[in-house]
């Protein structure tokens, strides 16, 4: 496994396993029990992916000491104030069954996330927080946050695929010393993702999917990657990436399949702003 440093000192490892979209108890805690299993030693939760439970039990189960286990979880917009988020900060503790968390995320950098940040840094202060991010902040979020908060985001976790690279905010997450996630790394399987030719033909050199391919262009950028699946074989194919190294050759034919957006959400769009602002968990 590879390792990013964050600038705290705190090692997270470069490939990980997300359980978005995957709320039923059973096979929430059976998926990470295989993940683990296979080898993956991070696993990304929310509040708002309903079973943070699940992933505390299973790791619980696997019985792999937690020290070797990274944790990361999200709060959620409507506990976005200094004390909402040091309460449910706690309910997810609960929810998970730890005394810490290695990273907790600012799912939005929406509504009063000033004032939960303020709480994430408390709790970080107390060690309740082994380290604190941001998700989802375009550049200019990213530069503001950072040139405002004591305590700068550790990370920040974004979609960034092939077709949406953002190397802008790669390079200001540079200037800052902010490690880069990605989430939806496989563009939630748009543009026929799985067949892409041009990743297809690349992985074919290597004995690779397109999915593999994916993973490792965006490892070899220094991204974190966190990809989620409930099939077993594909939980261990996209787990099978360290194996193998991309030419320059290979990254500049990625590189021209960016289409410099996202196709899954908006966040320039007030309608995304509004609907983001109703969900409540």
């Amino acid at each position: 496994m590879e390792y990013r440093e964050l600038y705290n000192g705190v090692k997270i490892p470069m490939l990980g396993f997300g359980v978005y979209q995957i709320p039923e108890y059973t096979q929430a805690k059976n998926t990470v029990l295989t993940a683990l299993k296979t080898g993956y030693r991070l696993i990304d939760t929310a509040q708002g992916y309903m079973n943070e439970k699940a992933v505390g039990d299973a790791i619980k189960e696997s019985g792999i000491p937690r020290e070797e286990i990274f944790i990361t979880t999200k709060l959620w917009i409507q506990d976005f104030s200094y004390d909402g988020a040091i309460k449910a900060t706690e309910l997810s503790m609960e929810r998970l069954g730890v005394d810490y968390i290695d990273l907790m995320l600012l799912h939005q950098p929406m509504g009063d996330y000033i004032g939960a940040w303020r709480g994430l840094e408390k709790l970080y202060k107390d060690g309740k927080l082994k380290a604190i991010g941001m998700a989802n902040c375009y550049p200019h979020v990213l530069a503001d946050l950072c040139e405002t908060f004591a305590i700068k985001p550790m990370l920040n976790q974004v979609e960034m695929h092939p077709f949406f690279q953002q190397q802008l905010n790669i390079d200001i997450m540079k200037e800052y010393h902010v490690v880069p996630e990605a989430w939806a790394p496989f563009n939630e399987g748009l543009h026929d993702f799985f067949k892409n030719p041009i990743l297809t033909e690349i992985g074919s050199r290597y004995g690779k999917t397109a999915a593999q391919v994916a993973l490792r262009w965006n490892i070899q950028r220094g991204v974190v990657v966190i990809p989620k699946s409930v099939h077993e074989d594909r939980i261990r194919q996209n787990f099978d990436v360290f194996d193998f190294s991309l030419t320059k050759e290979d990254m500049d034919k990625i590189k021209a399949m960016d289409i410099g957006r996202s196709e899954i959400v908006d966040h320039f769009d007030p309608k995304w702003i509004k609907l983001l602002h109703s969900i409540r968990f």
